[in-house]
Formats: structure tokens, sequence, C-alpha cells
């Protein structure tokens, strides 16, 4: 609130702005967090909530980087501009662009007429030339060569059915599960996770969603496909943000489309042809995942994500581990969730999907494994093309940690959007008893 306050006094932000004048996510994410606020520098700045003097000194640093800020926008605006002129389509401009503008505000100021438009041409050539290659126009290209396109769907068929056996879980894998949720949030020193490592408690998890049918690990249920068992998946021809299916129901250009948009360096990712071979290689694995110890922080995730519940209070958490009592009072303390309940608890309730547009909100938080699982695999995926492992408690909770804390904000965001679908006067009366 402070922040879109101090922002929609700016100037010639638009570009930076969201409909209602406040900055966008992306704009928050990449610009002032990193490079004005600087939360690790100013931790004053850095909670959800702020004393008075955290609010002054929040307002402080937008008010000092507003030239810059503006010159920035300017600087976006600009880029799109010679962007369009150089008929480039590859990658979103805002994650392309937001920290690109910056530099050149910081570099120059604002755009000069007589040369904005050659330094514009000169920094998308660096954005762009960067990529090597791993751009989703070479991606498409080379899964849509039939030739090449017959080969690769052979190698698909070959690696489905070399999947290897259904093994279930042990009972001391089970345990060292709950010890690594026990442990993780609270930085104590467990050796559970290197356990799950070695004994390979990720692949066995696994495996079994490609054989589970109960109602509540089923990869299905999970929301990690729209069938009852996962399916191999196929080539692909297209890709688009806007179309793509549940994790396990992707393609293979769906799945390396995805990575090529989410990487801030293509130029550190393999060839388009090695990403192609490689991600068949993995969505025909346990979990579609490569690495062991990403297999192991699904399967802990999982573990995590099933036991979460919004609707509950203190006395539920009896028995449950130190990572569900942490996320379940977040979760908890969240005003649409109260709301949420109170629909969901309602005499009516069978009737709210039609009448009231918080009512599906109020559904999926009955629910929550779903979207945790299906956000948790996204962030996975992406790290195991990266090559990234996961070799500590610290990292593993951090990644548990902000999955959760980026599907409260989602469902915050899909509030505000449903309350700005009914008629004014409802919108108030619903907001007012949201409030109370």
């Amino acid at each position: 609130m402070v922040l879109a306050g101090v922002w929609r006094e700016l100037d010639g932000v638009d570009a930076l702005s969201g409909p209602h004048g406040a900055p966008l996510s992306r704009t928050v994410k990449l610009l002032l967090d990193p490079l004005v606020i600087r939360p690790v520098q100013h931790p004053e700045c850095a909670g959800p909530m702020l004393t008075p003097d955290g609010e002054t000194l929040l307002a402080t640093l937008i008010y000092a980087a507003r030239d810059r800020l503006e010159a920035t926008a300017a600087w976006f605006t600009k880029l799109k501009q010679v962007r369009r002129s150089l008929r480039i389509t590859d990658g979103n401009p805002q994650d392309l662009y937001f920290q690109v503008s910056f530099e050149l505000a910081t570099m120059h100021g604002p755009p000069d007429p007589s040369v904005g438009d050659e330094i514009a041409a000169a920094a998308l050539r660096d954005v762009h030339e960067s990529a090597a290659g791993r751009t989703t126009s070479a991606l498409k290209e080379y899964v849509t060569d039939p030739e090449r396109a017959r080969k690769l769907t052979s190698l698909i068929d070959i690696a489905w059915k070399r999947r290897p056996p259904t093994r279930a879980l042990s009972a001391e894998q089970s345990r060292h599960i709950r010890d690594v949720l026990e442990t993780c949030p609270t930085g104590d020193d467990s050796d559970a996770f290197d356990e799950l490592v070695a004994s390979h408690a990720g692949t066995r998890s696994g495996i079994r969603l490609w054989t589970e049918r109960d109602a509540r690990r089923c990869a299905r249920d999970l929301g990690l496909t729209v069938y009852p068992l996962p399916r191999a998946p196929g080539l692909g021809s297209t890709a688009s943000k806007a179309a793509l299916g549940l994790p396990f129901d992707r393609t293979i250009q769906e799945r390396v489309f995805t990575a090529l948009q989410t990487s801030s360096d293509r130029a550190e990712l393999p060839p388009i042809p090695e990403l192609v071979t490689d991600e068949i290689a993995r969505s025909c694995s346990p979990w579609a995942i490569l690495d062991e110890t990403i297999r192991v922080a699904a399967t802990v995730g999982a573990a995590l994500a099933l036991e979460l519940s919004p609707f509950g209070n203190a006395a539920d958490d009896d028995g449950h581990t130190a990572a569900h009592r942490a996320i379940n009072r977040r979760w908890r303390r969240e005003a649409y969730v109260l709301r949420a309940r109170r629909l969901a608890l309602s005499a009516d309730a069978t009737d709210l999907p039609s009448e009231n547009p918080l009512a599906y909100l109020a559904a999926e938080l009955q629910t929550p494994s779903r979207s945790y699982v299906r956000r948790l695999w996204v962030r996975l995926h992406g790290r195991d093309v990266r090559g990234a492992p996961i070799y500590t408690l610290d990292e593993l909770w951090d990644l548990l940690d902000g999955v959760a804390r980026s599907v409260i904000l989602d469902h915050r965001a899909r509030v505000k959007q449903a309350l700005s679908t009914v008629p004014p006067a409802d919108a108030s009366a619903i907001a007012e008893e949201w409030a109370s």
C-alpha cells in the first residue's frame, strides 16, 4: 500500500505501471526491489508490514530515484518501439528490457532524440545476440522439421518404454521425509535429506506417480495431469504461455519453451538440440526430473502440500511438522482466506460458484495441494534444466517457503480481480464483510 501510494505521485512512469497506477509486479521484482529499495541493505523495508520509520525510508528511496525511474520508463518505451521496427518477437519485453532500461537511464538519462534509436538498437542486439541462437523461433524450427520430428518422436517412444518398475517408499524413507519437514524451517542439523537422496526416495515416489491411483496421492489429484495416469509426452508443434497444459501434459516443445522464456541468460543453457534431447529424457523420468536431489525436493514438497490446511486452526496442527505449521499460520492470516472460509462453510455453499466471484477460490483453498505442487514442479523443472541441484536444508526450505508465498500472492491477485468483475455496490459489500 505504501509503495503504491508513493508510486502514484511519480510522473512519466506509465510504462512501468498497471491499469490502476500501481507498479507492475515485474517492476517491483526486477527494478524496485533489487535496484532501488535493496531490502538487504535496508531491512526496514524488507518485511510485509512497515514501521513508521520503514514507511518513511521506503518513500525516501523511491523519491530519490524519481528521475531515474522516469527515464527508465522512457527507455523501455523506446526499446519497444525499436524492437517493433526491427521485427523482434522473441521473449517478453518486460523480462528482457526492464533492467536494461534502468541501466540506460543510469548511463544516459532520458533518451536523446538524436541518438536514442541508435543506443536502443545496440542494446537490443546485445540482449538478443546473447541468446546465442537459443530462441523460441529456433526451437520451433528444430522440432517441426519433418525428418527430425520423426526421429525425436521415436526417442520419446523408446524413453517411455524404458521407464523403471514401481517400488514403494520404505517406512524409513517416509520417516526421513517427516524429519526433513520438521527440521528445514528451523535450521536444525539433520542428515535426513542426504539419506533420502542416497536411498533414491525421490526416484521411488516419482515412479509411483505413473501407476498410483490413490485419490490423494496420484498425479491427477496433485494437479500434474488431467488424465487418470500420466501419458507419454508429445513432441509438439506450437507453444504459448497462454495455452500451457498441466506439467505432465506439456509437450517437449512447451517444456523447452518455458525454460527459454524464464531464463535470464540463455547463453548459459545448452544448445537447442541438446535442450530437446535432454527434455525427452527428463519428461520420461520420475517426476519428469533428472537430478535426484530435485526429485527428493518434489517428494518432500508433495508431502508438505497434502497436509496444508488454510481453513484450519492451531488445534488442527497437532501432529503436523514445523513446515506445515509455519505455512499454515501465514496462510490463515490472509484476510481473503477468512472470507473464503466463511463462504465455504455457508449453508448455501453449493450455490456459490454462480453467485459469488470468490466462491471458486474458496473451493480451491479446501484442496490447496494442487496449486502448490504445480508451482513447485515448475520451479524444480527450471532448476533441473539449469543444472542447479539442492544441497542443503536451507536451500530446500527457501524453495518450499517461496512457493507457498507465491501461491498466496497469486490468490491475493485473483481476489482483487474477482472483486473488480462485480458491480461496485456488491464489491463494496463483499470487501466490507471480508475486512470484518
